[in-house]
């Protein structure tokens, strides 16, 4: 572990905040910190904490964590917000991930590596724009990760739409496969077939 002394309180009275080392965290401090708040993540050595969720993005992967496990082949599991290895600065925490089933080692377990998954799924919130749109797709690429999706909330009636890209092994980018309103029909990674119209959604 690699963290500093704990700073002086700066919020609420009797938190002490973790002082960053010099050249920031690694995954060993994300799992050894003590008393790190739920779904915290780890970009380019920073910690990131989550703001409070907006119901649609609740609801949103609930929508597709059922819709992704009903077709979902032997050989492949759906896991929701859990931690993934992208390399010594980086575990991000995607929404959901599609992973090989022999990677999954138990209920204590707390991470994947990045080889082991097979799509990323990001649902875009308020506070974390940037990182859905640019910083995570970027660096699932860069790790291997052969599909990801996008999810968010669009126009004025607020439907979901979910942009599926595919990685070109040459190019180590991806590249947009689909926008999907109301039916999210793909064959890649499995055969997927789900209703995501607005809905859909309001029923959960």
């Amino acid at each position: 572990m690699t963290a500093e002394p704990l700073a002086e309180p700066n919020s609420a009275p009797g938190r002490r905040w973790p002082v960053p080392p010099r050249d920031g965290y690694t995954v060993d401090d994300l799992f050894a910190l003590p008393d790190l708040p739920p779904h915290t993540e780890l970009i380019d050595g920073s910690l990131v904490f989550v703001s409070p969720q907006r119901r649609f993005h609740a609801k949103m992967i609930e929508l597709l964590l059922n819709g992704l496990r009903r077709t979902a082949p032997q050989t492949l599991r759906i896991e929701r917000e859990m931690t993934v290895l992208l390399d010594r600065r980086n575990g991000p925490e995607p929404d959901l991930s599609v992973v090989h089933a022999e990677a999954v080692t138990g209920l204590e377990q707390t991470r994947f590596q990045a080889a082991d998954v097979v799509l990323a799924v990001e649902v875009v919130s308020p506070d974390s724009e940037a990182r859905d749109r640019d910083t995570k797709p970027h660096k699932y690429a860069a790790a291997g990760i052969p599909h990801f999706w996008l999810v968010e909330m669009t126009g004025e009636g607020k439907h979901p739409v979910v942009r599926v890209y595919e990685l070109d092994p040459v190019t180590k980018a991806y590249a947009l496969a689909g926008t999907h309103r109301e039916q999210l029909k793909v064959g890649d990674p499995f055969d997927i077939d789900v209703d995501i119209s607005l809905e859909a959604l309001q029923e959960l």
